[in-house]
């Protein structure tokens, strides 16, 4: 459980990139800031996500990682909880072409202020479809243009790929 959300220390980037972090922990110009992770509900619904995708991985031409690296610019990674890349970005250990779709999952200590500063590094860097999910209220919302509309069903426009918080949490609830 993370204590505060950021450290002080300068790093450089290639240091960053070469140190290995438990949890992993997003870059921001030369600090080090902890990401909230690790409680049951945050990654019983991250794995749901990554699952939703990774059953649809073909079908749709996608590949679905949790927790990825991503350099949106060359003082910043964040690692959104679930990326969806289109099977046309190349692999890359840490990938600086944008995600087809990333996924926050709130957790308890996500502040507003935190979740709408990675939304807007995320929208300058290129994303196009950024969407927060909050596993006590089973909320979730399309913040892809800043703003935070209220969705039950996320849908990437043009394609045929989606998801459906209804079905999401109704498998959860199966599960359990």
């Amino acid at each position: 459980m993370a204590t505060s959300p950021a450290s002080t220390a300068q790093i450089s980037l290639e240091d960053y990139l070469r140190t290995s972090y438990q949890p992993d922990r997003d870059y921001l110009d030369g600090e080090i800031e902890e990401r909230y992770v690790g409680e049951y509900d945050h990654t019983i619904v991250q794995r749901a996500v990554l699952l939703w995708f990774y059953t649809h991985e073909k079908q749709w031409g996608i590949r679905s990682l949790q927790e990825q690296r991503t350099l949106l610019n060359p003082t910043t990674i964040r690692i959104p909880d679930v990326s969806v890349f289109s099977r046309e970005v190349p692999v890359e250990q840490v990938f600086t072409q944008p995600q087809l779709i990333a996924v926050e999952v709130l957790s308890p200590e996500d502040r507003a202020t935190r979740i709408q500063e990675r939304i807007d590094d995320y929208i300058a860097f290129g994303i196009a479809n950024i969407w927060v999910i909050n596993p006590k209220s089973r909320i979730g919302w399309d913040c892809s243009d800043g703003s935070w509309i209220r969705q039950e069903r996320f849908e990437v426009p043009g394609t045929p790929m989606y998801l459906s918080l209804a079905e999401l949490f109704q498998k959860i609830d199966d599960e359990a």
